[in-house]
């Protein structure tokens, strides 16, 4: 009487589902942190038009907001590390400014007007938390790539 042992599939060396798993939620909560940051921005825009030198801070608003509207989409539809790294790029140079603006009184600076607000209020508490989150999942993503097919080099 001779019994076959059962065949296992080849597991991934790298992950296999936990890591897809694991991805998928990097993405999501970076997308959601940049559809937050979207959001505050695109609602606090009107309240900043009165500051302004060649170009007011409602406007800068309005380019956060859409910047970081087409990279919450980017990072959960494009899911390739251009998209990735523009996630990034959006959520750590918001906070970046944010956090020199809230502390830091560099004045107006070329086209720019002077932004520097130093109290806090809920909206940038949100925003701070929501910018620190994507940040955090898209480093993640950047970092952790899955393996690519030689065919796959430039995805």
């Amino acid at each position: 009487m001779s019994a076959e042992l059962p065949v296992t599939p080849d597991v991934p060396a790298r992950g296999g589902d936990s890591g897809r798993f694991t991805r998928g939620a990097a993405r999501v909560l970076a997308a959601a942190g940049l559809a937050v940051t979207a959001y505050v921005h695109a609602h606090l825009a009107g309240r900043y038009d009165a500051v302004m030198a060649d170009i007011s801070q409602g406007t800068l608003f309005r380019i956060e907001a859409a910047m970081a509207a087409l990279a919450a989409l980017l990072v959960l539809v494009w899911r390739r590390w251009p998209a990735d790294l523009f996630a990034w790029s959006v959520a750590t140079g918001g906070l970046a400014l944010l956090l020199i603006y809230r502390y830091a009184d560099i004045g107006a600076w070329g086209p720019f007007p002077n932004m520097y607000e130093p109290g806090w209020f809920t909206e940038k508490r949100v925003t701070v938390v929501a910018q620190a989150v994507a940040m955090v999942a898209t480093v993640y993503l950047l970092l952790f790539r899955p393996p690519q097919n030689r065919g796959d080099r430039l995805h």
